[in-house]
């Protein structure tokens, strides 16, 4: 009797095998880079642009403010400096650096939530464009490569997906308004 069992065990087990084995052979099977199919999008790279535009004052008094920050350590290094003037330039050197961290902080912190809008908006947009894509090419699963080990390159639709999605979400390039 437990041969029999045994024996049928293996039987199932071979059938299952066989069966697995034939649906595999027909799976369709595509790989995509989500996050560079999105960044190489005309959208992002647009939005790049903005933000770079944007933020550029701010980053020009953060670096006018390390250069002055630069001459008052060099003005400290100096040998013939009395007293008051050591104190004055290391109270405005104080007072700089401070200002300095809390422009780069607030900069930093304004620039990622930015660039999260964005990309918060494109993340879900890219995943309908490439649920399209797969749906036209019957594919039956999309894997993205941040968890792939090995693919075929002929798999990756990268390319393919940021096209579709230019072509979803064209850019539009209004001229810019005057500031008010």
């Amino acid at each position: 009797m437990v041969q029999k069992f045994r024996g049928a065990a293996l039987f199932l087990l071979a059938v299952a095998l066989s069966v697995t084995a034939a649906h595999a052979q027909t799976l369709k099977v595509a790989i995509v880079n989500a996050q560079k199919a999105v960044a190489d999008t005309q959208e992002i790279k647009k939005a790049q642009a903005d933000l770079g535009a944007k933020y550029q004052p701010r980053q020009q008094e953060i670096e006018k403010l390390q250069t002055d920050l630069q001459q008052i350590q060099g003005q400290l290094q100096a040998q013939n400096l009395t007293p008051v003037k050591e104190q004055e330039l290391t109270l405005d050197g104080q007072q700089k650096q401070k200002k300095l961290q809390r422009l780069s902080e607030d900069l930093q912190q304004d620039f990622n939530q930015d660039r999260a809008d964005v990309l918060g908006r494109a993340g879900p947009h890219m995943q309908a464009v490439i649920k399209k894509l797969a749906e036209e090419k019957g594919l039956d699963v999309v894997i993205d490569t941040s968890n792939t080990l090995y693919y075929k390159p002929a798999l990756d639709m990268t390319a393919e997906a940021t096209a579709a999605y230019d072509k979803a979400y064209p850019v539009t390039t209004a001229a810019p308004t005057a500031a008010k």
